[in-house]
């Protein structure tokens, strides 16, 4: 059973729970830097429910037991900040929704919460379809498409109208590459370790930094100019533009502040759903009784016309598609907490300051949970067995006060898109492929999900019992595993933590 107890006085706390040793000046940064995800696994798989790791001199805490992600996310969201210290910076998006805390997150959540309540999310379904209609328009039978770039713009163009009112369609391209630079460009273990801020075009903060620039100049154009609008718009800007800074009564937001929330709105709302569905394609692609089972009931539900929103809660197979794929590729595949103040966990006391971290990949991987964790089994979500998943166990979108805001609209925008386009085509990805793992601050494929468009065949005989066993990151070959990017020194640069 876990105990827990909060404790503000400042004592002598004893040690951390045990780790890999740590190098000196270093830490533990190389070994995991060869394979992040399978070092994760492996972490928890030789220290069990929390173990510390060192960033350079640093301790990170990782935590892996539902129990422990429910207490930081849900039972005492207070006592855990998203960061630090505010270190305003121009690679960081440091006054986000992602990034501040207290009565100021709670008062900026609360001003655009509308935009994503129940009616205006549903509000927001024709202009989904209508953008996936105009992208599959491109498509046709035969066609080799990138299924994470077409993703990448559909979701970038359905973001833009839904919260802004603009049509992001003539700067697809350019904000595409701008956003690949900003969140691919890696911090070196240097920069990372002595958090050197060198401007030039070699090192990964002048990469970040000459991409931010050119994000916040169409960022901070948008704001003036809808300062000088006087038209009507019932969208996320107006109502930050009418919101309070929540530190001081009456005090609106400044430019820098409402840049910071649009910035993170549009890099977190489009990059997370297209990540979602490109994994959900290649996982349907690889295991055709499953595709099967889920054009099945796109034919029942559907009769060959396109998915309207009444149409979503018989889509019950489609919903749990997306949750399973979701559970292997978590799209947010880590997040860190601060400790704000001491508190203990099963006899373990820890310190205020302490870094907690937390992981989707690893708890969505748990055998004693899972029990096959490595296959695609969408009919562990039924209402059955989804019911007995513990609280903490599956958390894509995070959890508590702090749950994506954004998730009612990542989600519907999934379910529609799914449907649509595996109703009309079969997206197949050569079995031979391997997309590797790119775990900079999302969970991206290292290559490209590509596949032909082939038509949608009638119903396979013979394919109900067919599995495949997803490939874990701990078995890939070495080359794969020199691959992956160094995700966590990605993620704590990106939100300087």
């Amino acid at each position: 059973m876990t105990t827990v107890a909060n404790d503000t006085e400042t004592k002598t706390m004893p040690a951390l729970p045990p780790g890999p040793r740590p190098w000196p000046m270093i830490g533990n940064m190389l070994a995991f830097r060869q394979d992040p995800l399978g070092y994760l696994q492996q972490l928890q798989r030789t220290y069990g429910d929390m173990a510390t790791v060192y960033l350079g001199r640093i301790p990170l805490v990782f935590l892996f037991k539902p129990e422990y992600v429910r207490y930081v996310l849900v039972e005492h969201p207070r006592d855990f900040t998203s960061r630090e210290v505010s270190q305003p910076d121009e690679t960081t998006a440091s006054e986000g929704l992602l990034t501040i805390d207290g009565e100021k997150h709670r008062q900026q959540r609360r001003a655009v919460q509308p935009a994503f309540h129940k009616k205006q999310v549903e509000g927001y379904a024709s202009v989904i379809m209508q953008y996936t209609e105009e992208a599959l328009a491109q498509w046709h039978i035969g066609d080799t498409v990138d299924l994470n770039h077409d993703m990448q713009e559909l979701t970038l163009r359905i973001i833009g109208k839904c919260l802004f009112d603009i049509d992001f369609a003539s700067q697809l391209d350019a904000l595409g590459r701008t956003f690949d630079e900003m969140i691919g460009s890696q911090a070196g273990i240097l920069d990372t370790l002595f958090n050197l801020r060198v401007d030039n075009p070699v090192t990964a903060y002048g990469k970040r930094l000459a991409a931010m620039r050119k994000m916040n100049m169409s960022i901070y154009t948008l704001i003036a100019q809808r300062r000088g609008d006087t038209s009507e718009h019932n969208d996320v800007l107006s109502m930050l533009l009418n919101a309070q800074d929540g530190s001081t009564p009456g005090k609106p937001l400044t430019d820098k502040q409402i840049h910071d929330h649009i910035l993170t709105f549009i890099a977190a709302g489009h990059e997370t759903t297209a990540i979602a569905l490109a994994w959900s394609f290649y996982l349907l692609s690889q295991h055709p009784h499953v595709r099967e089972k889920l054009q099945d009931e796109l034919r029942r539900v559907l009769a060959g016309r396109a998915p309207t929103l009444e149409d979503l809660p018989k889509l019950t197979y489609t919903d749990w598609v997306l949750s399973e794929s979701m559970r292997l590729y978590p799209p947010a595949w880590i997040q860190g907490r601060f400790a704000a103040t001491n508190f203990e966990l099963d006899g373990v006391r820890f310190q205020a300051g302490t870094r907690i971290m937390l992981s989707q990949w690893v708890m969505h991987r748990l055998p004693e949970i899972w029990g096959d964790p490595l296959v695609f089994r969408p009919e562990r979500w039924d209402s059955e067995h989804g019911q007995q998943v513990p609280s903490g166990a599956y958390f894509p979108f995070g959890g508590g006060p702090r749950t994506c805001i954004g998730m009612p609209l990542a989600q519907l925008e999934a379910r529609l898109i799914l449907a649509t386009v595996m109703q009309r085509f079969q997206p197949e990805v050569p079995a031979s492929y391997q997309p590797g793992f790119n775990p900079v601050i999302t969970l991206r494929p290292k290559h490209n999900v590509k596949a032909r468009l082939m038509p949608v065949s009638p119903k396979e005989e013979g394919r109900g019992g067919e599995r495949r066993v997803v490939v874990s990151p701990s078995i890939l070959s070495l080359n794969e595993r020199r691959g992956c990017r160094t995700a966590l020194l990605d993620w704590l640069s990106f939100f300087r933590l």
